[in-house]
């Protein structure tokens, strides 16, 4: 079922526009080429309203923020959502710093994000709106574990109730859920946490699923993620002895790379609650 979602990504070839941080823009733009789409960066405040009226999907990422694209993000969500437009938020580090979460809830209380992805901790900040993970709803632990496997489920379908987007959680093992289904997804593998990149990579691909899939986009969000952690086990079959983490990053875009309908179909890995 995943594998019509990545083969109308190769065969519409989605545009996104990415506000990305600086650390990882280069790995996103080749994950994106990867998958069929295309992509395009830009966090001027004079260009962005152009980039993202051009292009069928956003990706705000907030790893390095800086005052000049807190401003662009603001500029660029509110043009897609005049149009229309598919967005992504990517609160990298929500909770590590006040201007971090006042700048994800900020964000989301402005534009309308189709999905938000981080990992647990960053989605509890948002879920509290505070500058501190700690104490955010005790019924979920810091990492879902089939010991907290419902109750993490619940508390992304609930998430997704109140902000009105897909909530996206991704570990060990991801979660991908609108107010009324959750997909538990369990590919990838856990060396794929030692390569800068990985979740920014995921956002990225997350947004060309969803413009390509407008009708299916909680099933898109959910088959780029199995896509992703899919290419993390693929790469890591491919490793030699001698290869290490930097060559494990482009193994995983290569995966992608190749990457079928069909592979995808036989390699997800995944449960509905």
């Amino acid at each position: 079922m995943f594998g019509q979602c990545i083969d109308n990504v190769r065969k519409n070839a989605p545009l996104v526009h990415n506000i990305t941080n600086y650390v990882t823009v280069n790995d996103v733009a080749n994950m994106l080429l990867a998958s069929g789409g295309s992509p395009i960066m830009s966090d001027e405040p004079d260009d962005v309203v152009d980039i993202t009226s051009i292009c069928g999907g956003l990706n705000i990422n907030i790893g390095t923020l800086n005052k000049r694209s807190i401003e662009a993000m603001y500029l660029a969500g509110a043009r897609a959502n005049e149009l229309g437009h598919a967005v992504l938020l990517d609160p990298v580090g929500a909770g590590a710093s006040k201007l971090r979460t006042d700048t994800a809830t900020g964000l989301m209380e402005k534009v309308k994000f189709d999905v938000i992805r981080g990992n647990i901790s960053e989605i509890k900040a948002l879920a509290l709106g505070s500058e501190t993970t700690r104490g955010v709803d005790a019924d979920v632990a810091d990492a879902v574990t089939d010991e907290w496997l419902d109750s993490a489920a619940e508390f992304a379908k609930s998430l997704a109730q109140k902000t009105g987007s897909i909530i996206a959680i991704t570990g060990a093992i991801d979660l991908v859920a609108d107010n009324i289904t959750c997909y538990v997804i369990r590919n990838g593998r856990p060396e794929m946490g030692r390569i800068t990149g990985t979740g920014c990579q995921l956002s990225a691909l997350i947004t060309a699923f969803i413009v390509a899939n407008p009708d299916s986009r909680l099933e898109a969000a959910a088959a780029a993620v199995s896509a992703m952690g899919l290419a993390g086990e693929i790469g890591w079959e491919h490793m030699k002895p001698e290869d290490g983490n930097s060559t494990y990053r482009n193994r995983i875009i290569d995966a992608m790379f190749h990457m079928t309908g069909e592979v995808l179909d036989e390699g997800a890995r995944f449960e509905i609650k």
